[in-house]
């Protein structure tokens, strides 16, 4: 029996969280830059109910939410994250030339393992944008990277499972 952890290749250790890449609608390139994505998050309401004659209370499965998830990246020439969350902005306006399709999109994100092929992919269903910031606090004083972030509000997310098989490096 092998240990856990040892290099083979029958081996399952956790993969990193640092490679990763994510994708706006069905779009085959990944957006560019983004260093972090916030966790999936859902939580199910929990409904207590009684039986006639039973003195047990049972619990029910009520409504379903999913929390927001934050994409961020470094302030580049790049205009996905902005167009984006301009959308609602100039739906709110009266803008004729966007329409509620630019309002929401799937999002892809897909986990990669060490030799960069995916190995776990989850999509977000009906994404929007409900917080943009196009920049941080600047410091004159600071060293640190200008970050701009996105909040995605969704409609639930999933875990695609049709991934072939990746092949061991």
């Amino acid at each position: 029996m092998s240990k856990p952890f040892s290099v083979n290749i029958d081996r399952h250790d956790p993969y990193k969280t640092f490679r990763f890449q994510v994708y706006f609608g069905t779009s085959t390139t990944p957006v560019a830059g983004v260093s972090k994505v916030g966790g999936l998050k859902r939580s199910s309401d929990v409904i207590d109910y009684k039986e006639g004659g039973n003195m047990i209370i049972r619990k029910g499965l009520g409504r379903t939410k999913y929390e927001p998830v934050t994409l961020e990246r470094g302030v580049t020439h790049d205009s996905d994250f902005e167009e984006w969350a301009n959308a609602a902005q100039k739906l709110d306006k009266g803008d004729p030339g966007t329409s509620l399709k630019n309002l929401r999109k799937d999002v892809r994100i897909d986990l990669l393992n060490e030799a960069g092929q995916p190995v776990h992919r989850y999509i977000l269903h009906r994404c929007w944008v409900s917080e943009f910031q196009a920049l941080p606090d600047l410091d004159a004083g600071g060293n640190a990277v200008a970050i701009e972030h996105i909040k995605l509000e969704n409609e639930g997310w999933e875990h695609d499972l049709s991934l072939p098989e990746p092949t061991e490096i």
